[in-house]
């Protein structure tokens, strides 16, 4: 089992940067394909980015190809999720979570972590 700690959202403006990090704990994220999602008020979850086991294939929904990029550092256990340009429309709870393999479904991920709060501002 592996537990997941985002950190590093906040209140920004638009066209600000934040970076996203997602540090695991009890098993090595070496061992898990890796995934971003977020949920607004009143919407449903949905696929942000994912990166698979050894980082090997990567993949990005269309309203944030070109501005996130979606990364893993191993040997610290950390996932980032660097995200430029960012608009009012990502205001969100960002959540990371683990999978065996990856994929851009919530359903195929098994451990998810709390969440951190991006907030944009117009």
């Amino acid at each position: 089992q592996v537990q997941l700690v985002e950190s590093g959202g906040g209140l920004v403006q638009a066209g600000d940067s934040l970076r996203l990090s997602c540090v695991a704990s009890g098993r090595t994220l070496s061992s898990y394909a890796m995934g971003w999602f977020r949920q607004a008020p009143g919407k449903e979850r949905e696929f942000v980015a994912a990166i698979s086991w050894g980082g090997s294939s990567i993949y990005y929904a269309d309203s944030v190809k070109g501005r996130f990029t979606i990364s893993r550092d191993d040997a610290r256990n950390t996932l980032y999720l660097q995200m430029n340009s960012l608009k009012p429309e990502g205001t969100a709870v960002y959540y990371c979570a683990a999978a065996p393999t990856v994929g851009v479904s919530g359903y195929e991920y098994r451990y998810w972590g709390q969440g951190t709060q991006v907030t944009v501002s117009s």
